[in-house]
């Protein structure tokens, strides 16, 4: 792969005007399918195999034309103090709103309070639900704007008027803290490279990438039924990943120049190391992404191949246009050791250069590496602890800030009608097989009548045939609460007993209904992904490293680290802690599908800085240094790179935590102090504490397994061998 790689390199060098019109062209060709293409709506939720998603197709089938997943909306009145909803102004302005809520063209049906029994007990609160043909995200903006006015002309009449439901549902924003994720990255690579050219070229890179990969997201969307989310996460990754990748490349490129090689051969030798790095790096990250699917819900499926496609072009830009714009570069990147005009040039010295930090630390690893990895372990196990009250829940409008009218909305009808009715239950009786459905229906209603936590079943409401019903239950607990999930399983045992006596189906669904099925779905998923995306990784890396012992250790860091994070994140989102900080209004359940994208996302992108690092370490040990000089010589080469690296993937992911989707903002903090776990604990500290303990034991391969694995030649040896014969060549020509 090294010799493959080097010609890659060379060969963008030279044709480098070729190598940029062609990334250009893509550039361009992706950005105009972006722009004709048709705006996409709300990606649709289905979660196939779960009892709520049967239920709700089985709806689609049996009441055809009352647009199952169509927007609803909630308009919740409170009258003033000392009144009540059914003082005769108040109940005429309630009707004048209904009224203009029904001329709508997109609106299906809107419920009038008093003839729907809507009113409170206590007869201060009602409300009318508006249910549109649309979803949410493609409601036209008319449609909006008419609800939103109907409920100012309710407020100027008196009323307390909130809006719940997801018929507001708006597209979300990252914010201004993106930017500011990109200007950190920005600082730190000058740093780096002490020159604003050496520093460009991996920020140019990666926006192309991005660009590329997001605009191709965004003109597949609505043939491919990509959700908002998709793009955000796909570029979230993307820049991270597309700047460390050429930030490797160009790191190394300084460091064959360093050693006195033609700027061709250097592009083409960074090519052949570092961008053998690159390579399974990207492949374990792409491996990471696409084992999603396995999860088999489709939205995460789609989330994880489009921020797969972008890392695999982010890739294939290090290996070519990087060398490419080097090519452009010329004199003004710098070898390694030389600074720019930016900083400063060097100073000559007579006596020995200092050694760098990263060869310091090593050195103190390897000399006190018990010290060291019991105080990493210790440190990621008390950061880990918080993962033990974990609870896992998809957000409804009780997990919006209190300045939404939605979260007013929620708090209005939980004050009204108590706290289950934000997440009533939709039973469905399919009765179709059954001799007497109307009993059937009467019979499933008693029976949930008599379960504990219920506070409301309503009459069976059939279909024209007959055949079919749905009963709406109300709980006595809020959506997210361990009594409100017994009761779907209570509902549901109880379904069970009917079925064996008249062959009737009970289904239970509704959004409370299919986030418990999703929280079930996820963490049933979760080993079975552990499995197949670690164990595809490690077999990866068992042949990038021709060890057993350090794929291993790197698969328990991995372990540790996102232990650490998630335990981070149910201190800030659960807990509560910093949450003013972080932009947190409302503490919650942690989203049910944050634990499974974490590890898919942390696991790749640490296996980065685990070859990033280490193949340094393996190149050294392979070239005849003993253990612990490999180390050290590791940490000499690589620890200034990989820490940068780090520090700009931490200010990416960070950028995101000013979006206003709560499910970006979460990942957003979550792959940031993962990354700080995982690169300055696990791979600073504890991988070269482990590998000082081990020893030569830490490359140990069986002979057998030796023979059998293919020599992917990631240290670059065949280059080194190539490059004495050419030496060797010279030689005799010369003679």
């Amino acid at each position: 792969m090294a010799t493959f790689l080097y010609k890659l390199g060379r060969l963008s060098f030279r044709r480098r005007h070729f190598v940029a019109l062609i990334w250009v062209a893509l550039l361009t060709l992706a950005g105009v399918g972006a722009a004709s293409a048709p705006a996409a709506g709300n990606s649709s939720f289905s979660i196939p195999g779960t009892e709520a998603q049967k239920a709700f197709d089985l709806l689609e089938q049996r009441f055809p034309g009352t647009s199952a997943d169509g927007a609803t909306a909630r308009v919740v009145f409170k009258a003033p103090s000392g009144e009540k909803m059914a003082d005769p102004g108040n109940k005429a302005t309630v009707q004048e709103t209904v009224k203009e809520l029904s001329d709508g063209s997109e609106v299906v049906r809107v419920t009038d309070p008093y003839r729907a029994k809507a009113v409170s007990k206590d007869g201060t609160i009602a409300y009318a639900q508006v249910s549109y043909k649309v979803s949410g995200m493609e409601l036209d903006d008319a449609a909006k704007d008419a609800l939103k006015d109907s409920a100012q002309d309710a407020r100027e009449a008196g009323l307390t008027v909130e809006i719940g439901g997801d018929a507001l549902q708006a597209v979300p924003h990252t914010g201004s803290s993106e930017i500011i994720g990109i200007a950190v990255a920005a600082v730190v690579l000058v740093i780096t490279f002490g020159s604003l050219v050496a520093a460009g070229l991996p920020l140019l890179t990666a926006l192309i990438g991005v660009g590329i990969g997001v605009s191709a997201i965004t003109g597949l969307a609505s043939a491919l039924d990509l959700g908002s989310t998709t793009s955000t996460l796909a570029m979230m990754i993307g820049l991270a990943v597309g700047i460390d990748y050429a930030l490797f490349i160009v790191s190394r490129y300084r460091a064959e120049l360093a050693e006195g090689r033609e700027r061709e051969e250097a592009a083409g030798r960074a090519a052949g190391t570092a961008g053998s790095a690159v390579v399974f790096a990207g492949l374990t990250v792409v491996i990471a992404l696409v084992g999603l699917s396995v999860v088999n819900i489709p939205m995460l499926t789609k989330m994880g191949i489009a921020a797969a496609g972008t890392v695999a072009i982010a890739v294939l830009i290090a290996l070519t246009m990087v060398p490419a714009l080097l090519g452009y570069a010329g004199r003004k990147v710098k070898p390694m050791g030389e600074k720019g005009k930016l900083l400063g040039r060097a100073k000559k010295q007579d006596k020995p250069a200092k050694p760098n930090l990263g060869t310091r630390w090593a050195s103190f690893v390897v000399r006190r590496p018990v010290a060291v990895l019991l105080l990493g372990v210790i440190g990621l196990g008390a950061a880990a602890v918080p993962a033990t009250s974990l609870e896992l829940g998809l957000p409804d409008d009780g997990s919006q800030p209190v300045s939404t009218t939605q979260r007013r909305a929620y708090d209005l009808l939980s004050e009204g009608f108590g706290p289950g009715f934000n997440g009533p239950l939709m039973v469905v009786v399919d009765a179709k097989d059954s001799d007497d459905p109307k009993a059937v229906f009467t019979e499933t209603g008693d029976a949930i009548k008599g379960l504990k936590d219920v506070v409301t079943v309503t009459p069976a409401q059939p279909n024209k045939a007959g055949d079919t019903a749905t009963i709406t239950v109300i709980p006595g607990s809020k959506p997210s609460s361990v009594t409100t999930e017994n009761l779907v399983h209570g509902i549901r045992d109880a379904g069970a007993g009917i079925k064996a006596d008249t062959d009737a189906n009970v289904l239970v669904t509704g959004s409370t209904a299919m986030n418990i099925d999703v929280s079930e779905k996820l963490n049933d998923a979760l080993v079975p992904y552990l499995v197949l995306v670690v164990g595809l990784a490690f077999l990866l890396l068992i042949v990038v490293f021709r060890s057993i012992l350090v794929p291993l250790k790197a698969a328990l860091g991995f372990l540790l680290s996102v232990m650490a994070a998630l335990g981070a994140v149910v201190a800030v989102f659960q807990w509560g802690w910093l949450s003013g900080l972080m932009g947190v209004e409302q503490t919650g359940p942690v989203m049910s599908m944050m634990p499974i994208f974490m590890v898919g996302v942390v696991f790749g992108l640490a296996m980065d800085y685990e070859v990033f690092l280490v193949t340094r370490m393996r190149e050294a040990y392979v070239h005849g240094e003993n253990p612990a000089q490999a180390v050290v010589t590791g940490f000499r080469h690589g620890a200034r790179v990989v820490t940068a690296a780090a520090v700009i993937m931490m200010a990416v992911f960070a950028g995101f935590i000013g979006s206003s989707e709560s499910m970006v903002k979460m990942i957003g903090f979550g792959l940031a102090i993962a990354v700080f776990f995982d690169a300055f604990v696990v791979r600073m500290a504890i991988v070269p504490a482990v590998l000082a303990l081990l020893g030569r034991k830490a490359w140990w391969l069986p002979r057998w397994l030796d023979r059998a694995l293919p020599n992917v030649d990631v240290e670059g040896e065949g280059l080194r061998t190539a490059s004495v014969d050419e030496d060797a060549d010279r030689e005799l020509v010369g003679g």
